[in-house]
């Protein structure tokens, strides 16, 4: 068989995730194993079995980490009562949130600290979720968390004139800004960030799925599935009528879906190692695909500093 395969610019890393497995690479390497991380680095399978396979011990609590050890938080951020943890603990801590999380966190301190409730659009039990919640304290107000618009509907807030919004980062560009238009539509006086929470990197590759799907009737996402950014990318090319796919790796492939004379758009999360997705290309040349020239433009600038004691 014969299928024609396109791929997405800018798609795979971002900044963030580059600088979280970065700070674990240059931790292992100046202080030696072990060195612990909470919770998953960057939500990408591959990833983190090479890193545990250099001696990142990944635990879910810091419990588990032995005091006076290394700890590094993940690119997803943790609440402030972790931060707390880690110095009563006496751990030695790499802070390894991207930067744009960060941000988010800010937002919300800010808000607390001027008594406003805030809401939160973004998924329930993602860790960025629960370290943004986790920033909001010392204030009499509330933050709210909400994910739809039906949640839009039935949010009862105590004082509407105070109220402020923030998201997390990685999700679907297009459905929040439906969820922002009816809380401005609820909550005329709503005030939300100065720029937009969701990052670069997340709306860049959403856009490149818009674009491969002009041409693309099957699109391949390359990613983790507990990945919210390559979730969305799935989603938006079903929400633009293409057939899609989230696979981790080549394995993942099912011939069936290339029986058919099909376009095949190639794209990957921002957690995706590229190297992935070159087994992927080839995996795909074994099929017999023809490849086209990228489309799209591959260069991000974006870059974010590690922390001092982790610089050459």
């Amino acid at each position: 068989m014969t299928f024609h395969v396109h791929l997405a610019n800018p798609r795979g890393f971002c900044a963030g995730v580059d600088r979280a497995i970065e700070i674990v690479n240059r931790a292992l390497e100046k202080f030696g194993a072990p060195v612990y991380v909470r919770h998953e680095v960057v939500h990408n399978k591959t990833v983190v079995e090479e890193l545990r396979d250099k001696g990142a011990v990944f635990v879910d609590e810091l419990d588990e980490v032995p005091k006076g050890g290394i700890v590094i938080f993940s690119a997803h951020g943790v609440a402030k009562k972790v931060k707390r943890d880690a110095d009563n603990r006496g751990l030695q801590v790499f802070d390894a949130t991207c930067p744009l999380v960060s941000k988010v966190h800010l937002e919300v301190i800010k808000f607390a600290d001027q008594s406003r409730e805030t809401i939160l659009i973004g998924h329930a039990g993602h860790p960025e979720v629960e370290g943004t919640l986790g920033q909001y304290e010392g204030s009499s107000s509330r933050i709210y968390l909400i994910e739809t618009l039906e949640d839009v509907a039935r949010l009862d807030v105590v004082n509407p004139l105070a109220l402020s919004y923030v998201t997390q980062t990685t999700l679907s560009v297009d459905d929040t800004a439906l969820i922002i238009g009816a809380l401005r539509d609820r909550f005329p006086e709503i005030k939300g960030p100065r720029k937009d929470d969701i990052c670069y990197a997340t709306q860049n590759r959403q856009d490149a799925v818009k674009e491969l799907a002009g041409h693309c009737d099957l699109i391949l996402v390359v990613g983790s599935k507990n990945s919210s950014n390559s979730n969305r990318l799935r989603e938006l090319a079903e929400r633009l009528g293409r057939r899609a796919y989230l696979i981790d790796d080549e394995s993942e492939i099912d011939p069936e879906w290339l029986k058919e004379p099909v376009n095949v758009g190639i794209t990957s999360g921002a957690s995706a190692p590229e190297a992935i997705v070159q087994r992927v290309i080839t995996k795909l040349h074994q099929y017999g695909a023809i490849f086209h020239p990228n489309s799209g433009s591959p260069h991000e600038s974006v870059e974010f500093a590690l922390p001092g004691e982790l610089r050459n």
